[in-house]
């Protein structure tokens, strides 16, 4: 669903925060009233409407916890990855989601469709002369829906405070939305602020029941042409998928004897969470590029994790991959040790089918690597000779 709204013929004009307060102030008492809670994470623009949230009384009603992760390292860390580009779209549901997962963290005993994650992420006016376009994504995530808002400002028609106040207007009119109350009147007051062919763009996206569930806790796990628990699994984030993977399953097929299933985490210990637009589309791309193969939708980020979904299964993973799973750094605070959790993937069965990948400019297969002796005693090589593809999603997206 996409909508759009503008006002045409309205000259650049300096926001009036004054003539905007009293329905501002209403719209956030109703939202204090409102059974939701929210987690904000605002970069670059629009930080204002965290001070507005909590100057009207009742804010504990209504805010968990709000971050604004200003730095690359500090939006790297809210994530769990960098980002492609800081100001987008993507990344602005990616926050949303991050946030949705932090507030379902911090009210863990709430309903979880009264929760709501905010991502907003803006770059405008500076103190310097910016190549890209002055523009406002706000994201906001619940246990249902993905809503995404975009505006494009027109450059060098507003002061940094007014495309400020501005951007902190569109976050609270989106908060206030997924809250669902009705934002008739402060919408006219953003409409009323916009220039000649300024559009707000929203787009939404509705998610499957399954994926629901499965976000909420509700289900383990949503297999889509799955029949019974898969005996091996390829988990990967497919973004997009290629031919490497393809030609991947193939092998692993003719040497497991058995079908091999992809697996999507919501959740990733490398990259950022997925919001229920990207599932859509991640999706959307195996299905096409393969009809037979099962397609495992989890929120499992680890394989300690995978295990105890999947016992007895052969994970399909690259030298890189495993290369991870035996570095001591990802096995800290709820992880536990390394020991134990390579431990628990041996007690569930499970082993790792490694093929080549290329590792700092070279390729190397599992005999390349140094990997500690209980993680290599889990561990099958796929050879160069048996497979060898260079081709990567990072280099397909151009980046």
């Amino acid at each position: 669903m996409t909508s759009t709204r503008k006002r045409p013929g309205c000259h650049a004009v300096r926001l009036d925060i004054d003539s905007m307060s009293e329905p501002l102030q209403q719209l956030i008492r109703e939202l204090h009233s409102s059974p939701h809670l929210a987690v904000l994470a605002v970069t670059g623009g629009g930080s204002g409407a965290i001070s507005q949230l909590l100057e009207v009384p009742g804010a504990s009603r209504t805010v968990l916890e709000a971050i604004v992760p200003y730095a690359s390292n500090s939006l790297t860390q809210w994530l769990g990855s960098a980002t492609e580009q800081s100001c987008s779209e993507s990344t602005a549901r990616a926050m949303a989601m991050a946030s949705w997962i932090r507030a379902r963290e911090l009210a863990p005993n709430a309903d979880p469709f009264s929760l709501i994650g905010v991502g907003a992420t803006a770059s405008l006016a500076s103190d310097r002369p910016k190549r890209g376009e002055h523009r406002i994504h706000v994201a906001t995530q619940t246990a249902t829906q993905t809503t995404v808002s975009s505006l494009i400002l027109k450059k060098d028609q507003r002061s940094r405070a007014a495309e400020e106040t501005l951007a902190s207007l569109v976050v609270l009119l989106c908060v206030a939305e997924a809250s669902d109350l009705d934002i008739a009147t402060c919408r006219g007051v953003v409409d009323g602020q916009l220039i000649e062919n300024e559009i707000i763009k929203q787009q939404c996206h509705v998610a499957q029941p399954g994926w629901t569930e499965l976000l909420i806790g509700m289900r383990t796990y949503t297999g889509h042409h799955l029949e019974g628990t898969p005996q091996a699994i390829f988990p990967g984030a497919f973004n997009p998928p290629h031919k490497g993977h393809r030609g991947i399953i193939r092998v692993a097929e003719q040497r497991l004897n058995c079908q091999v299933a992809y697996e999507l985490s919501i959740t990733n210990v490398d990259k950022p969470p997925l919001d229920f637009v990207e599932i859509r589309d991640r999706l959307t791309a195996l299905q096409s590029g393969t009809t037979s193969n099962a397609i495992v939708l989890t929120t499992a980020p680890t394989f300690r994790r995978k295990a105890e979904l999947f016992p007895g299964c052969t994970f399909v993973v690259g030298a890189d991959t495993i290369q991870r799973v035996g570095d001591p750094k990802y096995y800290t605070g709820a992880e536990g040790s390394f020991d134990a959790a390579i431990q628990q993937i041996a007690d569930r069965n499970c082993r790792f089918l490694v093929f080549g990948r290329e590792i700092d400019g070279q390729f190397r297969v599992l005999s390349d690597l140094t990997l500690p002796p209980a993680l290599r005693a889990l561990c099958e090589e796929v050879s160069a000779e048996d497979f060898r593809e260079d081709v990567s999603s990072t280099e397909l997206r151009g980046l």
